[in-house]
């Protein structure tokens, strides 16, 4: 008797729960957890879902039928979906929302409406207007039009209306149709036919090709050389191949596969470019004091799943973490290699090559969808081949072929498909650059990680020079082993830091523009002596607004509650916000004045001012605006790394553990801007940055300067940043949070109320905090305007939540949901959107 099966489904909606479907009889073989299916979801919508569970037991209610089963294998496994549980649960959200973060969207099929002719509908011309008997007639030629093909038939935006109209004449029916996205790459390869893989028989065919067709013979031989099929290690080979040494040889190949001499097929060919192992692991050899610390990280595995590298710039981390790899990768176990910014990729991926070759692959952002969809694949291909089948079924090493077992990344590579970690490294743990901020899932790769870690029973290393608070709080505190490394490598000392007082030099009159003259000096010495100069300002942009010298006029975003930023490259006024963007205008719109100022200054007009200074220097920018292209990024640190460029100014993306030989100058033109943002961790990234951006100078064999260019030089961060004083930053900064209850001894949750009208968010967001007061007392604060009150049109108010380290989470986010449900149940605030953000940063 054949069993009724049911499927519980998840969907990547922000909708709770999972939804039951039932299998029909025909697909009850091919149902598996973690493999897509495809379902209807409320009347008319398709939605691509993950079976989450397989049940005999039928739902209370009757049980749509799912329409098809998509894969073959399963692309989820169950440590993904209790990660999957576990995000949703901690960060306040729906599983379906992280699912839809952690799958490419290849992989998420939504159906598209679909127009199509009514076929019981007799075209009447003198009913129709012009654009409604265009688009008839293009349904009689095409059959189906999705929207946006609507769109560019009638050459209009807006088509709703019309097509509305021809509904309720009766004309066109509507249908929802699913799209495949994920598109394998196809090459095309020639094989010789079966008759002449025999040695003597092609001999024979040489004889008649001479004779008759020396042509055809070239192309032959050329076949015979690429694929060495007269030996045993013979090869395939791509028609394009084949043709790109032959000139005019497409019609000469196209008749010999009539005449059956070759034969043509086609292949899936991974986009990806596979790396080649140059050197050995073992040929990397650890200094003394890294072989030190080497040894303990591993003795401190023995009793801490956690460990925190805490190593200062240039200490060489990354040969520590190689031999871990190697370590790991011998056990049998996969890696994961996290970074913060995709800029740190570009090296570290070239050496990782170097010693992984083919078994590391790299997964982030800027990757498009189907070579992402390719990696996730080879990943997942360790689900079937793991070393552990491999070994026991007796298979040789090439059935592990195709799959990757060392993942470097950013915080998306969270959510591969991993079976088998055994080592994951968050390089740069303190980065903010590891938070997610919208959409939902608002998680922290590090802490994820950290949990990711435990579902597969596998060790964590936290790297960095400048640890975050957190992290060290819970170094010191025994939660975590705690390592430290304070020798550079290679002997290399820490560099010298000057700071220079930007009240002296305004008031000696020694300014140049924005520079300094001892900076300026030193800049010239540096590129006179052939070395480089790093340049770090944290704001992007030519200056920061412009305003009136009469009237203080200053120009402000008409949908965010921000002044506008001049970008010179556009001759614009943009918004960083929304991309809002207008021309600079004549005059002043209040006052009439053409006395118009720029004030403050970004990366723009940083390079163009050293254009002036050093007219014979190379210089380039490294900042959002410079590295939009995919490309951009990596050739801007090539051309760094190779010299090309002498003078690199940019944003906090050249403080990120970039390595470069021939630095030997880092100018920090602007320090008190960092240490004025109104945050309680302002002064503890500030430190970080000035820090890691210091890092970066400095050689082998000479020691390296860093200029900070403050207004206020005796600033206690910028003195522990002289004396490389991470613990006294720690101190100070731990004494503060304990007074006034923040983290690490306090756990923080955010509220973001957001609404188009400020009088409604003002009273939702009271009657909010008056509810969550009930439950909290005191413990909650606000709500409050934040400092940009108003983004893309919506008002914000904060509600920020503080609780002790032994509250019960999960009753608490009970709390704060009900509380939430409770103000939108009100009429008047139904429209009022509420953001959850635990642990802010």
């Amino acid at each position: 008797m054949r069993k009724t099966l049911f499927v519980n489904v998840l969907l990547p909606l922000p909708v709770a729960g999972l939804f039951t479907y039932r299998v029909p009889f025909d697909l009850n073989e091919s149902v598996e957890t973690g493999k897509r299916v495809v379902v209807q979801f409320g009347q008319k919508k398709v939605y691509t879902g993950l079976i989450h569970s397989i049940t005999e037991k039928p739902p209370p209610v009757q049980a749509k039928y799912i329409l098809s089963v998509l894969d073959l294998k399963p692309i989820v496994n169950d440590i993904q979906f209790r990660f999957w549980e576990w995000m949703a649960d901690y960060y306040c959200c729906y599983q379906g929302e992280v699912m839809n973060a952690a799958l490419p969207s290849a992989f998420k099929l939504a159906s598209e409406s679909k127009v199509l002719l009514n076929p019981d509908a007799v075209i009447d011309p003198e009913n129709l207007n012009e654009k409604e008997y265009t688009l008839l007639i293009a349904l009689q030629e095409n059959g189906k039009l999705s929207l946006s093909e609507v769109s560019r038939t009638l050459e209009l935006v807006k088509v709703i209306p019309i097509i509305h109209t021809l509904i309720e004449k009766g004309y066109i029916l509507t249908e929802e149709e699913l799209g495949e996205k994920f598109k394998p790459r196809m090459e095309v390869y020639i094989k010789l036919a079966p008759e002449y893989e025999d040695e003597k028989e092609l001999q024979a065919l040489y004889g008649q090709l001479e004779k008759k067709a020396p042509k055809r013979l070239e192309i032959l031989i050329e076949y015979v050389q690429q694929s060495h099929c007269l030996t045993e290690h013979m090869l395939e080979v791509t028609r394009t191949a084949l043709l790109h040494r032959t000139s005019d040889g497409t019609s000469r190949l196209s008749a010999m596969l009539k005449k059956g001499i070759f034969e043509q097929y086609e292949k899936e060919v991974s986009r990806l470019k596979a790396g080649t192992a140059t050197d050995e692991v073992s040929s990397i050899e650890l200094t003394s004091f890294q072989s030190k610390a080497y040894s303990e990280i591993q003795h401190q595995f023995k009793s801490k799943n956690v460990v925190l590298l805490h190593g200062v710039t240039s200490s060489g981390k990354t040969e520590m973490y190689i031999k871990l790899i190697r370590e790991t990768l011998d056990a049998g176990k996969q890696v994961l290699y996290l970074l913060p910014e995709i800029a740190l990729t570009t090296q570290i991926i070239n050496r990782l090559t170097k010693y992984f070759g083919s078994e590391a692959g790299i997964y982030h952002s800027r990757y498009d969808e189907n070579e992402r969809v390719e990696i996730w694949q080879k990943v997942a291909n360790s689900m079937f081949f793991t070393p552990k089948t491999v070994i026991e079924s007796g298979m040789d090493g090439t059935s592990l072929q195709g799959s990757y077992q060392v993942i470097l990344g950013a915080r998306s590579a969270l959510f591969l498909p991993y079976c088998n970690l055994g080592l994951i490294i968050v390089d740069e743990e303190h980065d903010s650059s590891f938070k997610q901020y919208d959409p939902a899932p608002r998680y922290n790769a590090r802490d994820a990680a950290i949990f990711l870690a435990s579902l597969h029973q596998c060790r964590v290393l936290l790297g960095t020079a400048t640890p975050s608070i957190e992290s060290y709080f819970n170094a010191q505190a025994g939660k975590y082993g705690l390592v430290n490394v304070s020798e550079r490598f290679g002997g290399m000392q820490m560099p010298a830091i000057e700071v220079v007082d930007l009240r002296e030099e305004h008031k000696k009159k020694r300014m140049k523009s924005i520079f300094s003259l001892p900076l300026l000096e030193n800049i010239d010495k540096t590129l006179a002596q052939g070395e480089q100069v790093i340049l770090f300002q944290n704001r992007r942009g030519f200056s920061l607004h412009i305003d009136c010298d009469n009237c203080n006029w200053v120009p402000q975003c008409i949908q965010c509650d921000v002044s506008l930023v001049y970008h010179k490259k556009d001759n614009l006024l943009r918004c960083h916000y929304c991309g809002y963007s207008t021309r600079i205008p004549d005059k002043c719109p209040d006052c009439g004045y053409t006395g118009l100022m720029m004030k403050g200054f970004g990366t723009e007009k940083i390079e163009e001012e050293l254009s002036i200074f050093f007219p014979n220097a190379r210089i380039a920018r490294m900042d959002l605006d410079s590295t939009r292209t995919r490309n951009a990024m990596h050739r801007i640190i090539s051309d760094f790394e190779e010299q090309r460029i002498d003078i690199l100014a940019g944003t906090q993306m050249v403080t990120k553990g970039l390595d470069f030989d021939h630095v030997s100058l880092v100018g920090i033109l602007n320090a008190d801007s960092l240490l004025s943002y109104p945050d309680f961790r302002a002064y503890e990234r500030s430190y970080q940055l000035m820090a890691q951006v210091a890092g970066r100078s400095g050689r082998k064999n000479k020691q390296g300067k860093v200029m900070i260019q403050a207004f206020n030089p005796k600033h206690e961060i910028i003195k522990f940043v002289i004396h490389n004083d991470y613990q006294g930053m720690y101190n100070q900064q731990l004494s503060e949070r304990e007074k006034f209850k923040y983290p690490p001894y306090y756990r923080l949750i955010q509220l973001t109320l957001k609404n188009v009208h400020q009088e409604e968010l003002n009273k939702a967001s009271a009657e909010l905090a008056k509810t969550l007061r009930n439950a909290f007392g005191k413990r909650v604060l606000g709500p409050e305007f934040p400092q940009v009150s108003r983004i893309r049109n919506l008002y914000l108010k904060n509600i920020l939540i503080k609780l002790e380290k032994g509250v019960n989470l999960l009753k608490t986010k009970e709390l704060i949901l009900s509380a939430i449900s409770k103000m939108n149940s009100q009429p008047d605030f139904r429209q009022v959107r509420v953001i959850i953000d635990v642990d802010p940063l």
